[in-house]
């Protein structure tokens, strides 16, 4: 669904200016024209591929702006606001591709469909999880209390990721430059240094000879190493399209030194989140675990819950279907195991979503800590390098005079 802005004249000869959400422009000038407004100018404020963009690139994601709406929706219906009202507000404060779904999900809604079946329209806004608790807020008449703990989960979910996001930007950015640096004074200023000074003595010291074996290297095959690493990107990119290259990445992913632990725990907590949450709500435990499946993002858990599913509805228990699928830590299966039998299931998976997430900070920001300092000095050792690559011809062309 797309947003038009428009400009026309109300029932009151008066001229009016604003956004209204269509399929189509005609669908927008048939809209407004029931809402007594006589069309002037009608433009899309956006194309497809433009709000794509927009979306990806935008400083908020849709996962932050849908988390932060179901916050003010809870709010806005405890306060007894009407739920047109309330989505009508949400809309005023959003913008791009979100903005024309939730006037989407409010037309609809106008129109007579429910809240879950109006989020069912854009399924790549509104995950699955989130449209089931609303639906089953809405048939039990507690969609406020539901939305709240909707609220809570997203809050959670965006704090687990950011937290690992926020932990490898500095590295990150010492990557970049060091290698961006290197990259500039290998073929910009040490070339022309080094040929000065190749004059002036009859054998370079070892040090200069491998930097300007690597400066004539890059200069004389820049191009194609730079398509080469280009190639390998796109190849890479493409690969992780197939399911089985992203079943292999992130099989891999998992059994990496350091980051392996931190992806297992960060998954097994977005897991022990959304099925909590699901259960709180009064869905069924298979329901829960199929909805985890479609929202966890790894090929792997997805593998391993899609199993699950099919075992507990063959009437397994739930922590050996998660034992047998050699994806869940021993504590993962062990608190299941716990939380079914005692009947507090949604509470203990509550406080290992927690645990695994103070993990996960902790593990982040000591791998900062650590990795810091190890690029510094790495960046260090390289100027050094180059350094002595430039100085040594010169004080032994200074012997030589």
């Amino acid at each position: 669904m797309a947003v038009f802005s428009y400009t026309g004249i109300d029932r009151n000869e008066v001229t009016v200016r604003g956004t209204v959400a269509a399929d189509t422009p005609r669908q927008a000038r048939d809209r407004l024209r029931g809402q007594g407004v006589r069309v002037r100018k009608l433009v899309e404020a956006a194309s497809p591929r433009t709000r794509r963009w927009t979306s990806r690139l935008g400083l908020r994601s849709a996962s932050s702006m849908w988390a932060t709406a179901v916050h003010e929706l809870s709010m806005m219906l405890y306060a007894g606001i009407p739920m047109l009202e309330a989505l009508d507000t949400v809309a005023q404060q959003s913008r791009g591709s979100f903005r024309a779904a939730v006037l989407g999900v409010r037309d609809r809604v106008a129109a007579g469909s429910s809240l879950a079946d109006a989020l069912r329209e854009r399924p790549d806004l509104f995950d699955a999880a989130s449209i089931q608790m609303v639906e089953v807020g809405e048939n039990s008449g507690t969609l406020e209390s539901v939305l709240e703990q909707l609220a809570d989960f997203k809050r959670k979910q965006l704090s687990l990721r950011d937290s690992v996001t926020t932990a490898l930007v500095y590295p990150s950015f010492l990557v970049c430059f060091g290698t961006a640096a290197a990259l500039f004074l290998m073929t910009s200023v040490l070339p022309p240094l080094l040929e000065t000074l190749q004059e002036t003595v009859d054998v370079l010291p070892w040090p200069t000879r491998v930097a300007k074996a690597i400066s004539d290297g890059l200069l004389s095959y820049g191009w194609l190493i730079a398509i080469a690493v280009v190639g390998l990107l796109v190849l890479a990119a493409i690969l992780l399209r197939t399911e089985n290259g992203r079943a292999f990445w992130h099989r891999t992913l998992l059994r990496l030194p350091v980051i392996g632990p931190m992806a297992v725990k960060q998954g097994v907590a977005r897991i022990a989140m959304i099925i909590g949450t699901l259960t709180r709500s009064g869905v069924e435990l298979t329901r829960a675990v199929e909805l985890a499946e479609r929202s966890v993002g790894n090929v792997v858990f997805q593998k391993a819950l899609h199993q699950c599913g099919q075992r507990i509805a063959a009437g397994e228990e739930v922590a050996d279907a998660l034992e047998q699928s050699g994806a869940f830590p021993p504590l993962a299966v062990r608190v299941f195991s716990v939380g079914q039998e005692s009947g507090k299931l949604d509470e203990m998976l509550f406080r290992l979503a927690d645990d695994y997430d103070a993990q996960v900070a902790t593990a982040s920001a000591r791998m900062t800590a650590l990795l810091e300092p190890v690029l510094i000095l790495v960046l260090a050792a390289l100027v050094g390098f180059l350094l002595l690559a430039t100085i040594l011809p010169i004080l032994e062309a200074g012997n030589v005079m």
